[in-house]
């Protein structure tokens, strides 16, 4: 390989701007797609092309930015820009950051999130190949709204890039526009960019105005069409981050798809790139498998179902299901309507039914929590069936405290067990028990007492109403008296 590909690369990642078409206090590059923020994309994608340096420019909300940008790679480089304002200021102060630094520039604006890593390299060979000074990433529009164009002369070459509130109306009809993305030999960076000037509608220094210096000095000015648009796409406003979430979510589900996943509904199916499925996972319409969550192979998600964080075991059914940081085992099924709290475990063949909430709870293999519970603080052994309506009552308004149930419980239903409280193995409680007592293995726990009826109660207190006219005729139809009317045969 020639000495012209073995120059190293450095990136400078602009984040200077405050986004105010987003109408948000958050700083336009911390907004989300995927799971992640618009710039952990781009420091993702910059990471792979393996640079010698990373340098990213910080201004707006420059604390919060500056933050995040290091717990996502705390290896980077973090520098303000200061009151000058401008893309050309911005790289002149990461230029000066990088000191002597001799190779290739790669610029990266931290609103661009969806180019991927093969499209940049092939930025950087087309620059090297070409032996330019600059290259610039271009794309075809059929709106270029909005965009800054790039200008070429009658040869076909890159002569300058106009932004769209300076350009002419010839200019504006151009629809080849600047992505925003850059390589620049660092010697002819450092040697031009102090003549940007602040000449412009914006008053600001484009980095834009280098293309003009650059090829007006002689140098060679190159460009590469991106071969899809949609991958350019910077994002300004909340409609232009839906869209990016749009095509960042349909790029995730392709590949899922090719990797042997079925996805009944790629539109209504969201999936975060750091989520994972394995094959023969099946996602019905309306799912959202977000953030860490792993789906093994065989299961079934969905529909309508929104897993955070969550782990799925080979064969799992999860049905209508709110989960959040939830491990569900190998062949268990969850749902329809369950809510899945933090810290809850679902051993393999268990049971979270219908209208079931959970949270810290374990509950073991094979034992099912069918339907109409609150199983809180809880640790359920295996082969443990609850009736409907249990409830472990978990907080006395100051604490909260644990139950514990042994294996092979069997309890009845409506059910409240008062934590703290443990239930022995092989134990069984009757219905409508109100657990407080810790239950001896092998027990039959009840809490009954006799039931009082109040004769008349309801014609007595109740005088006039429907139910109480109901009381009275059924008495009637037992004791045999009609009312005045049938006794006088009216």
């Amino acid at each position: 390989m020639s000495e012209n590909f073995d120059r190293p690369l450095a990136v400078i990642i602009l984040a200077a701007g405050q986004g105010t078409r987003m109408k948000s206090s958050l700083p336009k590059v911390l907004h989300r797609i995927g799971g992640r923020s618009l710039i952990a994309h781009v420091l993702e994608t910059a990471g792979a092309l393996d640079p010698t340096d990373v340098v990213v420019v910080v201004r707006h909300e420059r604390d919060l930015v500056a933050g995040a940008v290091l717990d996502i790679a705390p290896g980077v480089r973090v520098i303000d820009q200061d009151e000058i304002a401008g893309t050309g200021r911005a790289v002149q102060v990461a230029l000066a950051e990088l000191g002597d630094f001799t190779g290739d520039v790669l610029v990266l604006s931290g609103d661009v999130p969806l180019l991927e890593a093969s499209a940049l390299a092939h930025l950087v060979s087309t620059h090297r190949s070409a032996a330019a000074a600059v290259t610039v990433m271009s794309a075809v529009m059929d709106d270029a709204t909005g965009y800054g164009r790039v200008i070429r002369d009658a040869d076909g070459g890159v002569r300058r890039i106009v932004e769209q509130k300076d350009a002419t109306a010839d200019e504006a009809a151009v629809t080849e526009i600047n992505a925003g993305v850059y390589v620049f030999r660092a010697d002819s960076l450092r040697t031009h960019i102090g003549f940007v000037g602040v000449d412009n509608a914006q008053g600001e220094m484009y980095l834009t105005d280098m293309i003009g210096l650059l090829s007006g000095a002689g140098e060679t000015v190159a460009a590469s069409i991106a071969s899809d648009a949609a991958t350019t796409l910077g994002v300004n406003d909340r409609v232009q981050l839906a869209e990016a979430a749009r095509i960042l979510n349909a790029r995730i589900v392709r590949r899922w798809q090719f990797e042997g996943a079925t996805i009944l509904d790629p539109a209504t199916t969201w999936i975060d790139v750091t989520a994972t499925l394995a094959p023969d996972v099946t996602v019905l319409p309306g799912s959202y498998i977000l953030r860490s969550t792993s789906v093994a192979a065989g299961a079934v998600i969905g529909p309508d179902t929104s897993l955070v964080d969550c782990e799925i075991g080979e064969n799992a059914i999860v049905t209508r299901t709110d989960a959040t940081l939830a491990v569900i085992g190998a062949d268990a099924t969850v749902g329809p309507f369950a809510y899945l709290r933090p810290n809850t475990v679902l051993g393999a063949k268990g049971k979270i039914g219908t209208f079931v909430e959970t949270k810290n709870s374990t509950i073991g293999e094979g034992s099912k929590v069918p339907h109409l519970s609150y199983i809180g603080d809880t640790a359920i052994g295996r082969g443990v069936n609850l009736g409907a309506g249990a409830i472990t009552a978990n907080y006395d308004d100051i604490a909260k405290h644990r139950t514990e149930i042994g294996d092979q419980v069997h309890t009845g239903s409506h059910n409240v067990f008062v934590a703290p409280v443990r239930i022995g193995a092989g134990a069984k409680t009757g219905a409508g028990a109100v657990i407080r007592k810790d239950v001896p293995a092998g027990a039959l726990a009840l809490s009954v007492a006799p039931q009082r009826n109040i004769e008349g109660w309801v014609e007595k207190n109740r005088e006039g109403t429907a139910a109480a006219a109901a009381a009275r005729a059924q008495g009637d139809e037992k004791t045999g008296h009609g009312t005045k009317d049938q006794e006088d045969g009216r």
